[in-house]
């Protein structure tokens, strides 16, 4: 199981089902924000539908595919951050990441994603990471831009979100490019 500290506050564990009642609060705590660019908000209505959740990342572990970590800070769930998959064929992956509204601003998640990066070119053997972030969300492409990544290009309509597709920007990061 994967775990990783990062400071005296802050660690990150791959979620298990003990994790459901924190999860499905902190999802609900911050649905209006997530809801902006997450479409499966809409889609956490109960406890159960977060431990479905769950129980799909501890399947996507089990098949050596990634996994979702929570992201915990001073003894809280914080947040999620995790490897959509893993193609194994190419060494490459790409990292999806939220925090809960009490704790944007504080550092967690360039934290939390260099440590992702880490573990994926360095323990994971992986070449490299990819990062998508909707054109229009600053917070969320500040992250790689922070870290060093690339921007690779724009995929139009990548996405829908509820009503209307969003454009991403691609951000890359290659293991002979890391922490140089």
């Amino acid at each position: 199981m994967f775990s990783c500290k990062i400071n005296d506050k802050t660690y990150l564990k791959m979620l298990d089902l003990r994790d459901t009642e924190h999860l499905f609060a902190l999802t609900l705590q911050s649905k209006d924000t997530l809801r902006e660019w997450l479409p499966f908000i809409d889609f956490t209505r109960t406890s159960d539908d977060t431990k479905s959740f769950i129980q799909s990342t501890m399947k996507q572990f089990g098949e050596n595919n990634g996994f979702q970590a929570g992201i915990w800070y001073d003894g809280s769930l914080a947040g999620v951050i995790g490897f959509h998959k893993i193609d194994w064929n190419n060494k490459s992956t790409s990292i999806g990441y939220w925090l809960g509204n009490d704790y944007v601003g504080l550092g967690l998640m360039t934290k939390s994603v260099e440590a992702f990066v880490d573990y994926a070119l360095l323990e994971l053997s992986l070449n490299r990471v990819e990062i998508r972030a909707a054109v229009e969300n600053k917070k969320s492409r500040a992250i790689p831009e922070r870290l060093g990544f690339l921007e690779e290009g724009c995929v139009r309509q990548a996405e829908w979100l509820y009503d209307h597709y969003v454009d991403h920007v691609v951000y890359g990061m290659l293991a002979s490019d890391w922490k140089k």
